[in-house]
């Protein structure tokens, strides 16, 4: 009996690791703005200096659309090069794919910055329907920039990118998209009050430098969270029972 209690007692650190785990919800920054607000740009400077990953809902469509065999490569296609916006279903798929295969690598990979999405209410709603439940999203974004800067930014950036969809034709396309079906988004979220604001027509260091001083973006965020869901976990063990506590030593049981 003593042999048995001290065995599951050894267990219990890593028991309460898998019980954290399986809690844990990727924790959600949705990054709006039209094309060449910067987005992409200011995502990789927001994961270089803190923990959060980059998914950009347009370079997965762009991927898939390139992979071979893909069954929606043609569709992306088409819809890309039209300026239209994609069906929520194969976005939404691509998205949900990606943090799932991302905190797998590591659980505490759990903050995602998820740009371009969503990017009209038929896409709202989906993400609603299938991810209500599974992710907490804190807020929007919202890199604001005039239309010509941002066409004139797409047009450098087509010199080099290769992106097919960087011309004018297609770029006032999309911004005429995104004004008719994304500010409304970015409007509904600020009634909520969940809406940062970013003024995107200025250097890329001084929008890093407002992103700083709008959000927070800090190392010890992640450390504390990280804490709390501990917490939560034992709590959660030791006031229900040792249901949950069998069921996780027994999975390190066999697992051993």
């Amino acid at each position: 009996m003593i042999v048995s209690v001290l065995h599951r007692l050894k267990k219990l650190p890593r028991a309460v690791h898998r019980l954290s785990v399986m809690m844990m919800k990727p924790q959600v920054v949705f990054v709006l703005g039209g094309p060449g607000a910067g987005k992409g740009t200011q995502c990789a400077r927001i994961v270089e200096n803190y923990s959060y990953t980059h998914l950009s809902a347009g370079d997965l469509l762009r991927e898939e659309r390139s992979r071979s065999g893909s069954e929606f490569g043609q569709l992306i296609d088409t819809y890309i090069k039209e300026g239209r916006i994609v069906p929520v279903e194969i976005t939404i798929s691509l998205l949900k794919k990606a943090m799932e295969e991302t905190m797998k690598v590591d659980e505490k990979n759990f903050r995602f910055l998820i740009d371009g999405f969503p990017r009209n209410q038929d896409n709202l709603q989906g993400w609603n329907t299938v991810m209500d439940g599974k992710a907490d999203v804190k807020f929007v974004l919202f890199f604001d920039c005039g239309n010509e800067v941002c066409i004139d930014r797409c047009l450098e950036r087509g010199k080099s990118s290769g992106r097919t969809d960087d011309n004018r034709e297609s770029l006032e396309k999309r911004i005429q998209t995104y004004l008719q079906s994304t500010r409304p988004i970015i409007e509904q979220y600020e009634k909520q009050g969940k809406v940062r604001t970013i003024d995107a027509s200025r250097s890329v260091d001084e929008a890093f430098q407002n992103i700083e001083e709008i959000c927070f973006f800090n190392s010890s965020t992640i450390s504390s969270t990280w804490k709390i869901w501990t917490n939560l976990s034992l709590h959660h063990m030791f006031t229900n029972g040792s249901t949950a506590v069998n069921g996780c030593c027994q999975n390190e049981s066999t697992n051993s």
